[in-house]
């Protein structure tokens, strides 16, 4: 725990120190303050990704890139005091008053709960089976040409690994610390917080039923944020972006800046969502908003600033997966606009995509998949979801139709549409998972969120109507303890089944966070480089390296491992 505990100690400088010159650039150049806490630190964790991933086309992700980040956080902390002393000013007093004395011991009681789940857990299978690897060849290359071909699965290129390989800190402890699942978690449980508001005002907003999505979804994933998966990065990153904006669309509005600047940079932060997985590509449809004021007012240097900050987001992440897979999108084979010798078989892309919607599905062979949604829909539903999962699918369903009469009944109206254009961008996003690949890991922001909205705009509207205020007060503080009562059959649960009390070997995980699974492996050998693969099954974890899920069958492209690999002839 006292390895993750000054990790987060380091991420927490680093992203703040970050975030703070992005804060103070806002302000001097575009007139919006931005004085939320949370925001500031998620700012510079995107930064921070898209240098990672920058560095990473040009070197390994460690040492060198480490000390570059940390040299630039001194000369900007010294022009920002030189240059910008009052901005700097205004931003430390409004973030140190902030919160309450008691809000702040909340935000440090999380951050030690989130560092002790961070610390020992549930390993995801994904994790041993190739983000483990994945981040590995980060550290010790950087980005390596047709890596994809080494093992198919190394073409997933998630932003976060960039992320984890960059504050990993292996070149300085010689371990691997994978906590930044943990921190995206932790992160998001500060944004819940703010329901402790609602709960004194007696007035329930629209946000804080995202807010309560969000804190159900947490507490299915504490056991589970040792792992470096993707999976808890873009859900925690979809349930911050929806909870800002539904959260802004609620506060009064006094100048312009403020009803377009903070929308459109939740927009830029919809495209390193994207980044994080390609899957949440329709929570994009927010840009609608920013995009419809900034070309009504004709704001050209404007627009240009956000599409610059969106490329500039995106672009390292498409770079990798072209570098890696030679594919710009993977795996969508149909962009194939590239004739690189390390590009993977379009066969083997089309094969892939397709098995990752049949196992989603629960079909489980590749030939159904064209099978249509009814076919399947029924069987998946029995054997893919719990008891619980199988309710809130039945919920989302009948969301759909709530959310259709809203859409109606606003039309007909001719109302200003801003939140029902966050409740169709989830929609989109939910019915985009149900409809392709639909394991409930991948989706469940989208799950919750989809049951959440539609219903809780009822609710909010009944309560702003006067009409069985009084009921719905009660109704929401029921919900509030359910909440609780989650929390503690969770607790209990986790005692249960040794997650409390982890052990290593004979002592407590104090001291260095839970390693990556060992497997028992063997060895071939490829143009005299080892490379390893599993006995059994296809894990073999991170110490094995390089490793794939099976014998590999690649050709070195060049002299050594970091000039990449193309796939055998037969492949083709």
């Amino acid at each position: 725990m006292l390895s993750v505990f000054l990790n987060w100690i380091y991420i927490l400088i680093t992203t703040m120190t970050v975030g703070g010159f992005f804060t103070i650039a806002i302000q001097k150049k575009l007139g919006y303050k931005i004085r939320d806490f949370v925001s500031m630190i998620a700012m510079g964790l995107v930064a921070v990704t898209v240098y990672a991933q920058f560095f990473s086309l040009f070197y390994k992700v460690g040492f060198a890139a480490n000390l570059i980040l940390c040299i630039l956080c001194v000369a900007g902390t010294v022009w920002c005091r030189l240059r910008a002393k009052e901005e700097l000013g205004q931003l430390i007093s409004s973030f140190t008053g902030q919160f309450t004395r008691g809000k702040w011991l909340a935000v440090g009681a999380l951050f030690l709960i989130w560092i002790y789940f961070t610390s020992k857990g549930i390993m995801h299978y994904d994790s041993d089976l190739y983000h483990a690897q994945s981040i590995r060849w980060i550290e010790e290359y950087g980005v390596v040409k047709g890596l994809g071909n080494l093992q198919v699965r190394f073409a997933y290129n998630s932003s976060v690994f960039a992320l984890s390989a960059f504050y990993s800190m292996k070149f300085l402890t010689g371990h691997s610390l994978h906590a930044i699942s943990g921190f995206f978690a932790f992160l998001l449980s500060v944004k819940v917080l703010d329901l402790g508001e609602s709960w004194k005002e007696k007035c329930f907003r629209l946000s804080d039923f995202a807010r309560l999505a969000a804190f159900y979804y947490l507490t299915l994933i504490a056991d589970e944020v040792v792992a470096p998966a993707s999976d808890y990065a873009i859900m925690c990153t979809v349930f911050y972006l929806v909870i800002t904006w539904l959260s802004l669309l609620e506060k009064e509005r006094e100048t312009e800046e403020e009803n377009i600047t903070p929308y459109a940079l939740l927009c830029v932060g919809g495209a390193f969502a994207v980044t994080l997985k390609l899957t949440a590509g329709l929570i994009l449809l927010l840009v609608i908003k920013p995009a419809k004021q900034l070309l009504e007012r004709k704001q050209w240097k404007q627009i240009g600033l956000y599409l610059l900050l969106g490329i500039l987001t995106v672009f390292p992440w498409m770079a990798r997966t072209v570098m890696i897979s030679g594919y710009l999108l993977y795996p969508f084979p149909a962009l194939d606009i590239f004739s690189f010798d390390w590009k993977m078989p379009a066969q083997k892309a089309l094969l892939d995509s397709a098995e990752i919607k049949v196992w989603g599905r629960a079909l489980y062979d590749i030939s159904l998949i064209d099978v249509g949604v009814k076919d399947w829909f029924g069987n998946w539903f029995q054997t893919v979801l719990t008891g619980t999962e199988k309710v809130i699918i039945l919920a989302d369903l009948a969301s759909l139709v709530l959310l259709i009469i809203w859409t109606l009944l606003w039309v007909w109206k001719r109302k200003k549409a801003d939140v029902l254009l966050a409740m169709w961008a989830v929609a989109t996003s939910y019915l985009f998972w149900q409809l392709s690949a639909p394991l409930p890991r991948y989706g469940y922001a989208y799950m919750l969120l989809m049951l959440a909205l539609p219903w809780g705009y009822l609710a909010v509207s009944l309560q702003n109507a006067g009409k069985g205020k009084k009921t719905v007060l009660l109704l929401t503080r029921l919900l509030y303890g359910a909440g609780l009562l989650v929390v503690a059959v969770k607790l209990v649960l986790l005692a249960k089944y040794g997650i409390m009390l982890p052990n290593q070997g004979n002592g407590l995980y104090l001291t260095w966070q839970q390693p990556y699974g060992t497997y028992e492996v063997q060895s071939c050998e490829i143009e005299g480089v080892t490379f390893y693969y599993p006995v059994e099954g296809d894990r073999v974890g991170y110490e094995a390296f390089p490793s794939s899920t099976t014998k590999p069958d690649v050709i070195f492209r060049g002299e050594a491992l970091k000039d990449g690999f193309i796939g055998q002839k037969a492949d083709y």
